[in-house]
């Protein structure tokens, strides 16, 4: 076990620096903004909830798809919804049955277009898992407005597994 979690961590700057998985920018239609002045002062405008699909690490890599919402801090205001998918390449071995991550949205103004958190976020993941796990995400990207998710969240699973990888998770607005 020690030499799997020290090849882990070896791999992870290779891995980080070769770059994550790629994949297209998913494009957005227009919607309209959703604005409260002097709200929050531009800083978190809500959350987003993602339940991660069960499966299994295949050494190299894993695809899991996501389904997400996201809650804004704005009483009354509607939830916004996402689906995607969660690519990881480099050591992932084992396997999880459920997986949940939450992630603080943040924006330099209080206002939010609905859909405008999808796209594509790259970075890197780690991940240890045995009965009940923890993981730590660093990804960044999305669309091209200033809307995004902090750059670090924080994952719990059920499984087992260990992993160290390049991520890619793709979101796709279905509102």
């Amino acid at each position: 076990m020690k030499k799997i979690i020290a090849l882990a961590l070896a791999a992870t700057p290779v891995l980080t620096s070769a770059g994550a998985v790629y994949a297209a920018d998913v494009a957005r239609a227009e919607r309209p903004v959703v604005m409260q002045e002097g709200a929050r002062n531009g800083v978190k405008i809500g959350y987003l909830d993602c339940n991660i699909g069960g499966g299994a690490g295949y050494i190299l890599g894993s695809a899991k798809e996501v389904d997400c919402v996201f809650k804004s801090t704005i009483d009354g205001e509607p939830l916004d919804h996402y689906s995607g998918a969660i690519r990881k390449l480099g050591v992932d071995i084992g396997f999880t049955t459920r997986s949940r991550l939450i992630w603080a949205v943040l924006a330099p103004t209080a206002g939010y277009h609905h859909g405008s958190l999808g796209g594509i976020y790259q970075g890197a993941t780690a991940e240890v898992t045995a009965g009940a796990g923890v993981g730590a995400n660093i990804l960044v990207g999305g669309t091209t407005g200033s809307i995004h998710l902090q750059t670090v969240s924080v994952t719990g699973q059920l499984g087992l597994n260990i992993a160290a990888t390049g991520t890619s998770m793709t979101l796709a607005s279905v509102n």
